[in-house]
């Protein structure tokens, strides 16, 4: 498992994020290449969480356990953030493929990295 440590307000909050080995009962939509997709809990993504473009892209009612899927190219990389715009954000983590459901209720704004 990776974790990713997020820091606010000079408070250290760990979040573990793991790769999901069993499968979904629901079968899932999938996230398109080259894509950072945020799965809603029902197996769905909503278009406005599908993110292609490189930078700070800020989330709106993305609350609650939801999978991340990073399915971007070439080693490209995401990071989750309290703030908007890109602020107070987490390492860049550089694992292709779905995660385990992660509670994205503190989460404001996600950063693509090349």
């Amino acid at each position: 498992m990776r974790k990713i440590a997020l820091v606010a307000a000079g408070l250290s909050l760990v979040g573990t994020l793991g790769v999901a080995l069993a499968p979904h009962a629901v079968a899932a939509t999938p996230c398109p290449s080259g894509a950072f997709c945020i799965r809603a809990a029902g197996g769905s993504i909503l278009s406005q969480n599908i993110f292609y473009s490189y930078g700070s892209h800020n989330l709106s009612n993305v609350i609650g356990d939801r999978v991340l899927v990073n399915n971007q190219t070439d080693g490209a990389g995401f990071q989750l953030c309290f703030g908007y715009n890109g602020v107070n954000c987490s390492e860049v983590d550089r694992v292709t493929g779905e995660f385990a459901p992660y509670d994205m209720t503190p989460i404001n704004s996600v950063v693509l990295v090349a």
